[in-house]
């Protein structure tokens, strides 16, 4: 007995282990601030895992279903935010002993907003963010005697001269016709309204502003500006690579994949614009929220903060991993007036912070995802079938309303 007490005696404690699940490349500025973080908490176990983003966000939706296998803290997307925001599974931050509120006034409006729901809780605290570009080519601009202005002083302009650089380089303008109508949904909206849905969760989708998206996206595919091709896919990448597609409107995140793996041959050859009209918009942009049955909330809580409120970390990952941080304090930093050598030596940053200054807070609705999925189907049967724009948006809204009734 004596020996078996002095053998237990000697073996060490357990490491506390903090679980944090995340996603690509979110996981990789995750990890540089972890040194900071052993440092402050020596002796933490930080096990970060990660899944394909799609994976990851279907993965945590199971565990706070069924209330298992959670980790610590959670990384979310802005585009899954609708989804998680009214979620019971995860801590309402801004309830003692967070006390998170006293932090909005550091965040711009709509990255704050997005993070909480229609009860007022919040839900989680955002980490970077994604304000929209307009990213061209200016080769193929100058081979087709165009400025920029051509491309943002109207979305009529914007069509006329994706026709004359078709005709003069046989470059197409734009990738999708579908990309016009993302941005043009989102024009005019204030503080507080939605994309799809209003303020008592009424279907948008027959209103003049979706017509004139589908307007917009039917003179493109009729233009012959589009090259019918979706983001992401191979022929989309590709496009880029052999200057077949001049622009693309998209989080300024876009540039960072630009220069490293989508065509890092046309270095120099990129620049960035605002969006066309002076349209402010996001793309995406990152949180991390604390799930309720979180083993380690106070370790999980202090990891967030390092993440979320630290100026220094979110500057660190802006420089490493082009990470627009979320932070107003690390958007004053002196490294968003540096010129970008892959944007022919733009000071493109700053365009970017303007952008992310003026998008508006809107609201965000967890049907948004079923909304977009059955605009893009009918804008689809427009583009591809001739099918009237009057009949897609009827059409749009009674499925809309079909399905929100059926997982209400």
């Amino acid at each position: 007995m004596l020996l078996t007490c002095a053998a237990a005696g000697g073996v060490s404690a357990a490491p506390v282990r903090l679980t944090v699940a995340s996603y690509p490349d979110l996981d990789q500025a995750l990890k540089l601030a972890l040194p900071a973080f052993a440092r402050r908490h020596p002796g933490v176990e930080v096990n970060v895992v990660t899944l394909s983003h799609k994976d990851h966000h279907t993965a945590m939706t199971t565990a706070l279903a069924a209330g298992a296998a959670l980790p610590d803290l959670i990384a979310l997307d802005m585009d899954f935010m609708g989804k998680f925001v009214d979620s019971a599974g995860l801590e309402d931050l801004s309830r003692p002993p967070y006390l998170a509120r006293s932090q909005e006034s550091r965040f711009p409006r709509y990255a704050w907003q997005a993070a909480v729901n229609r009860r007022g809780e919040l839900k989680a605290l955002p980490v970077d963010t994604g304000p929209g570009a307009l990213f061209y080519r200016h080769d193929l601009l100058a081979r087709a005697g165009l400025q920029e202005a051509d491309l943002t002083r109207s979305w009529t302009g914007f069509v006329d001269a994706g026709r004359a650089l078709k005709a003069k380089t046989g470059a197409y303008l734009v990738a999708h016709a579908q990309d016009l109508k993302d941005i043009r949904i989102r024009a005019g909206l204030a503080d507080g309204e939605g994309v799809f849905f209003d303020r008592q969760g009424r279907t948008q989708v027959q209103t003049e502003r979706f017509r004139r998206a589908f307007e917009l996206a039917l003179r493109a595919r009729d233009g012959g500006i589009d090259a019918g091709v979706r983001a992401w896919s191979n022929e989309w990448s590709e496009g880029f690579r052999r200057g077949a597609i001049a622009t693309q409107m998209m989080g300024c995140w876009l540039g960072g994949h630009l220069k490293r793996w989508i065509a890092p041959g046309t270095a120099g050859l990129w620049r960035s614009a605002p969006l066309p009209e002076g349209v402010a918009a996001a793309w995406g942009g990152s949180f991390y929220a604390i799930p309720v049955h979180s083993r380690q909330k106070a370790l999980a809580w202090e990891l967030l903060q390092l993440l979320a409120l630290d100026r220094d970390q979110q500057v660190a990952a802006f420089r490493a991993l082009d990470a627009f941080p979320v932070l107003l304090s690390a958007q004053e930093d002196g490294f968003l007036s540096e010129p970008i050598d892959f944007l022919g030596g733009q000071p493109a940053r700053l365009q970017w912070r303007d952008a992310a200054r003026r998008t508006p807070a809107l609201a965000i609705d967890r049907y948004d995802p079923v909304a977009d999925e059955v605009v893009r189907t009918e804008l689809d049967l427009v583009l591809l079938r001739r099918k009237r724009i009057d009949q897609a948006l009827a059409d749009a809204r009674a499925t809309i309303e079909r399905r929100v009734r059926r997982r209400a």
